[in-house]
């Protein structure tokens, strides 16, 4: 197989029958499968390796999941999936928050964790099976440009804004639909896929990030409008070159 071509998944969790069950698992799945059971060994891995998918415990020895995906979606826009015991509301919104990019409760199936990777490895363009993405244009608005190949945002004055895969995959749902009151289910929808089992909070912290890294001020927010009642609007002009 090209190496160019391979999966690489990094499973992060100090329970050593998950990592062992998981990497058993996604390696029948044609994955190239990194373990770690802590944040030392985890950061040595990504060094080593570069996943294309982060699955991260939230409850680890040391430093937490939470720290750790605050702390690597500083430095890189891995997608990552956030496992935890805890099915409160307020956890998961708190590993969005972070920039965490899909939830998973323990327990849980493991097709159903592969599922998430997949579709995923597949908004973030991972999938070298389809090249439509890379004849897609640039997208501007407001003098802020969004180059989709390269899946960089850059302001107004050419300074490139760091961004993880759900801030990416939202904006470009506002992009391409500007204009248009969308609801959360809607958005939910198309950044996520039908079906997808999501509550929507996770839309709202969503936007809230990606407002704090376009609006001039995030609290009057003027390119994404919230429409009482009925979801959000992007206000401002697209486009393309």
């Amino acid at each position: 197989m090209d190496p160019a071509n391979v999966n690489r998944l990094l499973v992060v969790d100090d329970d050593v029958e998950i990592l062992s069950l998981l990497k058993k698992f996604f390696v029948q799945h044609a994955y190239e499968v990194e373990v770690a059971a802590h944040g030392e060994a985890m950061w040595a891995a990504i060094a080593r390796v570069r996943p294309d998918t982060i699955i991260l415990d939230v409850m680890l020895p040391g430093e937490s999941g939470l720290s750790l995906c605050q702390k690597i979606r500083a430095q890189t826009g891995i997608p990552i999936i956030m496992l935890t015991a805890m099915a409160e509301l307020s956890d998961r919104i708190v590993g969005l928050e972070l920039g965490a990019d899909d939830y998973l409760t323990k327990p849980f199936a493991p097709q159903e964790l592969l599922a998430r990777v997949r579709a995923l490895q597949r908004r973030a363009g991972q999938q070298n099976s389809s090249g439509g993405e890379h004849s897609r244009p640039i997208l501007t608005f407001a003098g802020w440009h969004l180059d989709i190949t390269c899946r960089e945002l850059r302001s107004p004055d050419g300074v490139m804004i760091p961004m993880s895969g759900g801030e990416f995959d939202l904006l470009v749902v506002f992009l391409e639909h500007p204009q248009r009151i969308l609801t959360r289910e809607q958005l939910i929808d198309l950044t996520r896929g039908q079906g997808h089992d999501a509550f929507d909070r996770s839309i709202d912290v969503q936007v809230s990030r990606l407002r704090r890294k376009i609006e001039p001020d995030s609290k009057r927010p003027d390119l994404i409008r919230t429409v009482r009642n009925g979801g959000y609007m992007f206000t401002a002009k697209v486009g393309r070159s």
